[in-house]
């Protein structure tokens, strides 16, 4: 994402470019950052994970979730560590000498910028660069990031530049310049006008106009899509970042979507046919859940999440091979609530089998789906996939009414509407129709009746 600060005309005496410094900081927060730089033009960062003395027993797994973040957004770690916090300070998070000492050491290793796993506020990051010498990335900054790196289509670039341009607003006072210079007004006294910060807010403030309404379009054809999907049953995979969703929709519909090893690899909701034989069962992908989800994306990516709550059932996919799996499924039953989800039927889906050394223990993996059905497997098992694909199928129909009725011969778009919306279950020809066994959704087949009933009255 590129942040531009072109003065206009009314403002050309604003000095916004300053010698070319304000874009070089603006580029801070994108892939043309300034300072040293690593192999191929990145940052060395050195990684400071904060966790919480409550949760201490997962420093090392959190530890390694920011890390792999940080190489995802294009990044090098020269060096990490973890800081057990009892109480965050209010005006640099974590204690001014802890910093200090940090920074040093951080500098010590070559690092250009120091990555801390916490979201912090404006004012905590300019107090924690001014303590350790090194620009701030904080955890909200990274995940936008990573996103940003991944976004291809426009749908995903317009909502990772809204979750990004509405992260920067508040931080334009920590740009590093002297933010509240003023040019003339615009009147011949020449008065105070807008400062520099004022320019740039209001420039951006124009950019967030701009895309909202690109995304608020978006939103329209989206619901449009999927109202004419309500006859469809939908199935969606959801779950934690790198949980293999994605493999396992290549898996049960030869999508062939990509499945590199790298978090939020998919950010953009895929759909495709599950059944062929009768019936519209379709099964999305959605992007992956991570810890702490920052709130402008869950904001920008509410139609793309809306795939989840609409779904007739969850397909939650758990990386089984991964220590942190019992919090990994935690985390997507959270999240899951938080977008009004949490009624909605799932299946647990523990991925990647194949990884583990011995069987994994059926009690536990019953506790720790609290109910809701589940299986494990490998998505690389054919006949394992296969009779999941049979398990979601029937899951799916144990919610379908089942009517039987006559379509005259000459009723072909009702004929031609029971084979793209149902299940035919008997298809019988007399000398003036068909007579029909048929289910799938009960509002469905209830108006294909009626529509049969007309054509023959």
């Amino acid at each position: 994402m590129k942040f531009h600060s072109k003065p206009i005309a009314e403002h050309a005496e604003v000095p916004l470019g300053d010698e070319g410094r304000l874009e070089r900081l603006i580029a801070h927060w994108t892939d043309e950052r300034p300072g040293p730089k690593a192999a191929a033009g990145h940052n060395n960062c050195y990684v400071l994970s904060v966790c919480p003395r409550e949760q201490a027993d997962f420093a090392h797994a959190q530890l390694a979730e920011i890390t792999g973040l940080v190489e995802a957004q294009g990044d090098l770690v020269v060096g990490a560590q973890t800081h057990v916090l009892t109480k965050p300070e209010a005006r640099t998070y974590i204690r001014k000498g802890v910093a200090e000492r940090v920074g040093e050491l951080a500098r010590q290793l070559g690092a250009d910028m120091l990555v801390l796993d916490a979201e912090l506020s404006p004012s905590q990051t300019r107090n924690l660069e001014q303590a350790t010498g090194l620009p701030i990335c904080d955890r909200e900054a990274v995940i936008l990031n990573v996103f940003e790196r991944h976004a291809t289509t426009r749908r995903a670039r317009i909502q990772v530049e809204i979750a990004h341009l509405e992260y920067l607003r508040p931080r334009i006072r920590g740009l590093g310049l002297n933010m509240d210079q003023q040019t003339g007004g615009l009147t011949k006294a020449r008065g105070p006008g807008e400062t520099a910060s004022e320019l740039l807010a209001r420039q951006l403030d124009g950019r967030l106009a701009v895309l909202r309404r690109g995304l608020t379009q978006l939103k329209r054809s989206d619901a449009a899509q999927r109202k004419q999907r309500s006859s469809c049953a939908r199935v969606v995979l959801v779950g934690y970042t790198n949980a293999g969703k994605t493999s396992l929709m290549n898996a049960l519909t030869e999508a062939g979507l990509s499945t590199r090893d790298r978090p939020f690899e998919t950010l953009d909701t895929t759909s495709r046919s599950l059944s062929r034989h009768g019936e519209d069962v379709l099964l999305s992908d959605t992007v992956g859940f991570i810890r702490r989800l920052p709130e402008r994306l869950f904001a920008s990516f509410e139609s793309t999440l809306a795939e989840v709550a609409e779904a007739s059932l969850l397909l939650v996919a758990v990386d089984l091979s991964d220590p942190e799996a019992r919090e990994h499924l935690d985390t997507t039953a959270a999240i899951l609530d938080k977008l009004a989800a949490g009624q909605v039927p799932r299946l647990i889906v523990f991925n990647k089998l194949d990884r583990l050394s011995e069987p994994p223990d059926p009690q536990l993996l019953a506790a720790w789906s609290r109910g809701h059905p589940h299986v494990a497997l490998s998505s690389r098992d054919a006949t394992a996939i296969a009779e999941l694909r049979e398990r979601i199928l029937a899951s799916v129909r144990a919610h379908q009414s089942e009517r039987e009725l006559f379509v005259p011969y000459q009723a072909a778009e009702i004929t031609q509407q029971i084979y793209a919306q149902c299940r035919v279950l008997r298809a019988t020809a007399t000398p003036n129709g068909t007579q029909f066994v048929i289910a799938g959704k009960p509002h469905v087949v209830e108006e294909i009746v009626r529509a049969a009933r007309r054509k023959r009255s």
